[in-house]
């Protein structure tokens, strides 16, 4: 269901709630015309915040191969928030823009898959839009919708309560004046065992509210970033208590005059994922070991769960009860062999960063979240 008008839209959730009102529309207006008129190709962004310089994994590589180039010379990512195991999944990608991510999404999920994006910029949407066809020509199959809303109010973009087994964003939840509402929704969207899988812009510090008037900041992903404490304390409250980094890059502030705008806050780009479960808020120790079946076709050796937990094929590794549950408990599950219970407890799980230990050598220095 595509809507025409950018503001405002149906305020009435698809169960016949009525939805909150819109979000502030003058940040709304700003960023639509930065990414609407003010960039016409990722070349003309002045930072590197909103266009990561990391190489994707192979098979999104391959996957890039096959989306038009009018769609990708139009991107504006910080990451490449594609988990595997995607194959037959509904996956929903927030702030879509073009559809670069949407399409490759669409390759993996394959023909028993759908791939929703959700944009408040038409200007964007219909370079999306545009080339629907020419990708299911490619494709040999149909499975994108292209949807006009807010990701704060994505019921009025018909998104249905637990619905979604997958939600990606790029670079996007950075950019929202309403981030607490932003990341509700999402968890209202998500599948119990559903994951959100994102990169964004994180700031060491909390910004300055006055940033946000400055549209080229705001444009550029900076003003809107969000103090790394603040994201873990809002998961925390919407009962996600142990959201998980996968990968950190600094970024770098090469134009003097934004630079001196910004003041001294430092900035990093990194891929996150956080699981729909009902998880603890520390690491508990229940005695469980994970192994990991190497079963992912793009993973046949390793699977890294975050930036300290590494699984070789075959290799047991103990486990706090939390990560047994992102293994065991979500679409990972046919990938790992997980033992052990929680019926006895033994206490704190020795957590500190690093690779994972086998079980044969565990000891206090055991790696966990």
């Amino acid at each position: 269901m595509a809507l025409d008008n950018p503001a405002p839209l149906p305020r009435t959730h698809p169960s016949g709630a009525e939805a909150g009102p819109a979000p502030d529309e003058a940040d709304m207006a700003a960023v639509r015309d930065y990414y609407g008129t003010v960039l016409a190709s990722s070349s003309d962004l002045k930072t590197s915040a909103c266009c990561t310089a990391i190489a994707p994994p192979p098979h999104i590589a391959a996957a890039l191969k096959q989306v038009h180039e009018e769609v990708t010379g139009r991107f504006y990512g910080c990451g490449t928030p594609i988990p595997p195991a995607l194959d037959g999944l509904t996956v929903l990608d927030l702030g879509c823009g073009t559809g670069r991510d949407a399409y490759v999404l669409a390759q993996l999920v394959g023909a028993r898959g759908q791939v929703i994006g959700v944009d408040m910029t038409e200007e964007q949407l219909a370079v999306a839009r545009r080339h629907q066809g020419w990708h299911t020509e490619r494709f040999g199959y149909a499975n994108t919708d292209f949807r006009h809303g807010y990701i704060e109010d994505l019921a009025a973009a018909g998104v249905r309560d637990a619905s979604v087994d997958l939600v990606v964003s790029n670079c996007v939840l950075n950019l929202s004046p309403d981030k607490p509402r932003v990341l509700s929704e999402i968890f209202r969207v998500l599948k119990p065992g559903g994951e959100l899988y994102f990169s964004d812009v994180f700031a060491d510090r909390r910004l300055p509210a006055a940033l946000r008037e400055d549209p080229v900041l705001l444009g550029e992903c900076l003003a809107g970033a969000l103090y790394t404490e603040d994201f873990r304390r809002l998961l925390t409250g919407l009962g996600c208590p142990d959201p998980r980094t996968i990968t950190t890059s600094p970024i770098t502030l090469a134009d003097p005059e934004i630079d001196h705008r910004i003041g001294f806050a430092a900035f990093t780009s990194r891929t996150v994922r956080a699981f729909k479960l009902p998880l603890e808020d520390r690491c508990e120790d229940y005695g469980q070991i994970a192994a990991y079946r190497g079963t992912l076709a793009e993973h046949p050796h390793v699977f890294e769960l975050d930036d300290h937990h590494r699984f070789e094929t075959g290799r047991p590794v103990p486990v706090c009860g939390n990560t047994a549950d992102m293994l065991a408990a979500t679409r990972y599950g046919q990938h790992f062999t997980v033992t052990g219970d929680k019926t006895t407890h033994f206490g704190l799980f020795p957590c500190a960063p690093g690779a994972a230990v086998p079980a044969t050598t565990a000891d206090s220095t055991a790696a966990c979240c």
